[in-house]
């Protein structure tokens, strides 16, 4: 929708910017981040991405921005109420669609909980999503405790 995609350029889109860059780290060239991964750039970039790559600081900015307005419009098209959700909500499921991809958060116990009203669920369930390639990942968990506390902060 307009008003998804409109919503980087808030104040809520410049903090999810931050929050979602700060977790995924700036490598300006192209690696892979684990094992057998796809090669990923700047803020955890993978899209059309090519080992031995650059890109500038400035690049790497436009390339999250743009990123997130896609994810954001994905993970807004398997959600009930995107817009009934709070706002610390929203952005933690923002950062999560952007980690893990819009089809494994279409898929996710966190998008069923949100869409049946159970919000503090949902922000439960970012907990779950701590693996790849079946292993436990430390940063990951450490991730998704930080998105599970946004979450639900403001909550009653």
């Amino acid at each position: 929708s307009i008003a998804g995609a409109a919503t980087v350029l808030t104040a809520a889109g410049i903090f999810a910017s931050t929050f979602v860059g700060g977790w995924e780290g700036k490598r300006n060239v192209a690696y892979i981040p684990i094992p057998g991964d796809v090669p990923t750039i700047c803020y955890g970039e993978t899209r059309g991405v090519r080992l031995g790559q650059y890109k500038t600081d400035a690049e790497c900015t436009y390339m999250l921005g743009e990123g997130l307005v896609d994810f954001e419009q994905g993970m807004r098209k398997c959600m009930k109420d995107p817009d009934g959700l709070p706002i610390n909500a929203y952005i933690a499921a923002l950062s999560l669609s952007y980690n893990i991809g819009v089809g494994g958060f279409c898929k996710s116990t966190v998008v069923v909980r949100f869409n049946s009203g159970d919000i503090r669920g949902g922000c439960d369930a970012f907990r779950r999503w701590d693996k790849a390639k079946g292993k436990t990942i430390p940063g990951l968990t450490r991730r998704r405790a930080a998105e599970a506390k946004l979450c639900t902060t403001g909550l009653l």
